[in-house]
């Protein structure tokens, strides 16, 4: 399987990538550092969004069902070398279903992750997958 993107930059402005039909903007000024995201939230975004896609592939998988799931993800990243040094999430998947089985699924998310791998052989990787049954106060 191969990816392909594309990005823009001009200077003294902010930079976009397009893929497939979003194009999505990134701060690379100070003046957009509050409001856009940077290079290393967008990295820790393809984490996450990893994660989450992988909740809704092994779901069908392995079975379950799940009203939402939502993924917190921290970082520390070092100044000599330049890196992410660990990455810190909490995945909660909101379900009911007696049938979701947490530990083979964190199993998995960590097994055929395509992001989830490409970063593990460089960083640390801490986190916990968690079960909201109480679906009527979330």
């Amino acid at each position: 399987m191969e990816y392909q993107i594309k990005g823009l930059a001009i200077s003294n402005k902010d930079a976009a990538i397009q893929i497939k039909q979003s194009d999505i903007v990134f701060g690379t000024t100070s003046k957009s550092t509050e409001i856009l995201p940077n290079p290393a939230e967008l990295f820790l975004g393809a984490f996450a969004s990893c994660m989450l896609k992988n909740v809704e592939r092994f779901s069908s998988m392995m079975k379950f069902t799940y009203l939402k799931a939502t993924v917190d993800v921290s970082a520390i990243r070092t100044e000599k070398p330049l890196k992410m040094d660990h990455i810190a999430y909490k995945l909660i998947i909101y379900s009911s279903d007696e049938s979701l089985n947490i530990p083979l699924l964190k199993k998995n998310i960590e097994k055929f992750g395509t992001i989830y791998n490409t970063v593990k052989l460089s960083c640390n990787i801490d986190g916990a997958i968690e079960q909201e049954k109480d679906l009527l106060n979330n």
